[in-house]
């Protein structure tokens, strides 16, 4: 591969032809040092799971900066509490490093009991990298305070340089588990959980009602709109569905080993992946009135976009995309979704991939299409420049570099405030895909405007 791409990043593009495409690519690994990864940090990547929670109070024992960072980072919804809409810090400073944080820490904990209304039921306290680095128990700390006030103070160690935006994915995973472990020999009822759905816009409602529409009872969601006695529903329920399979797939196999649900991988973005999970989730559940409910609900909702897409295909057939997302779930889902609007997608790449995944996208796209993983914006650049792209779809990051290169964007991450998943989410999809191509502003960037 002739290209000006680090050395060490070479093993993680692919634009091979063939059966062997995409099957080599490096994957799942620490970004290159000096690649100026587009990924978040361990930290981040607990914190986005956990904060749509909405009556969870939120602690960063760190830097003002860490709380700054994720503060409200998801475009989550809530029908209850507002709660997880504030973020709390000790605001760690150079004598805290060198005499140490827990005071501060338990200081910070008797504050919040003293004056937040309403009075906490759950507090999680994320550790980041200085903590990492001067070592305060943080266990002791919150345990000390679960015994003096009664509720839960769970602790997320999970500072930035101990591993990759995957791993405080896990992270999040096992302080949910501490959280509803508690509540395993609940009874088992009808009913599924979602899990790795934030209700970005209020998607995991969208989703909610489809499967009670179709006679599937939600148990509990994890953790769009959810909430402290909502999650502890979680272990009694009969399936776990699983939107997000890159923050939650973890999550799922722990609860099938410990509690016995079983769980399925499902996407709700296209026509093509909606309808087929729809009719996986009911046939999971071994009910054939459930799934000829589902069945006959994905015929009539896909009749009803399916005009939607012939309007906008002719003006969109043969336009080339780029998409860079988190995870390999997602970008699946969306090449799909080109190629219902006879769309190419000519560069594919997520922060989070895994191997059988690029596997499918290498499968989906054509020869001569790039794939990355963790991908950087120089590569970004060159790549989208090369397979002559029209529109980026990615996330807030990749937006300046798009627009930069005079080239239409699409908003597909956890910031945006309309949905995508779903048969609404189609609609949507559609319209802002082919009024960010087709926008007349294109030709004056590009001097080309008569």
């Amino acid at each position: 591969m002739k290209r000006s791409v680090l050395e060490e990043r070479r093993a993680s593009i692919s634009d091979e032809r063939g059966d062997g495409k995409g099957r080599g690519i490096c994957c799942e690994k620490e970004s290159v040092s000096g690649a100026v990864s587009q990924r978040a940090c361990v930290y981040c990547g607990a914190r986005v799971v956990l904060n749509p929670i909405t009556d969870a109070y939120h602690i960063v024992h760190g830097p003002i900066g860490c709380a700054s960072y994720t503060w409200d980072i998801r475009g989550s919804l809530t029908s209850g509490a507002e709660t997880y809409r504030n973020s709390f810090s000790t605001d760690l400073r150079e004598t805290d490093i060198v005499f140490g944080g827990e005071k501060k820490l338990e200081a910070a904990i008797d504050e919040l009991m003293e004056k937040a209304s309403p009075p906490p039921k759950l507090i999680f306290v994320f550790a980041t990298c200085i903590v990492g680095v001067i070592g305060d128990d943080v266990d002791a700390v919150c345990g000390a305070a679960e015994a003096k006030y009664g509720i839960r103070v769970i602790p997320v160690k999970a500072p930035g340089f101990s591993g990759t935006k995957m791993h405080g994915y896990r992270l999040a995973c096992d302080a949910i588990m501490t959280l509803i472990k508690p509540h395993a020999d609940a009874p088992h009822v009808f009913g599924v959980n979602i899990l790795g759905d934030y209700n970005l816009a209020g998607e995991m409602w969208i989703i909610k009602n489809y499967l009670e529409e179709i006679g599937i009872p939600v148990v509990s969601t994890v953790t769009g709109d959810s909430s402290y006695e909502a999650l502890t529903r979680a272990p009694s329920a009969t399936l776990n569905i699983v939107q997000c399979a890159g923050s939650s797939a973890y999550l799922a196999e722990r609860m099938e080993a410990e509690f016995g649900i079983p769980y399925i991988k499902v996407s709700f973005f296209g026509v093509e992946d909606t309808t087929a999970s729809l009719l996986r989730a009911a046939d999971a559940l071994d009910r054939p009135d459930i799934s000829a409910n589902a069945r006959a609900f994905a015929e009539r909702r896909a009749a009803e976009v399916m005009p939607i897409i012939e309007k906008y295909r002719p003006r969109l057939h043969g336009k080339r995309a780029a998409i860079f997302v988190g995870g390999g779930f997602k970008a699946i889902s969306l090449i799909r979704q080109f190629n219902e609007l006879g769309m190419e997608t000519v560069v594919v790449g997520t922060q989070t991939g895994k191997k059988d995944e690029y596997e499918i996208i290498a499968e989906l796209v054509g020869d001569g299409a790039v794939i990355l993983d963790d991908a950087n914006p120089a590569e970004l650049e060159r790549f989208m420049l090369e397979k002559q792209a029209d529109i980026l779809v990615g996330g807030v990051k990749e937006r300046p570099l798009a627009y930069k290169l005079g080239m239409a964007f699409c908003d597909h991450n956890h910031e945006r405030k309309h949905p995508l998943a779903g048969f609404e989410g189609i609609e949507n999809f559609v319209k802002e895909i082919h009024t960010s191509i087709n926008s007349p502003v294109w030709g004056y960037v590009k001097g080309d405007a008569a």
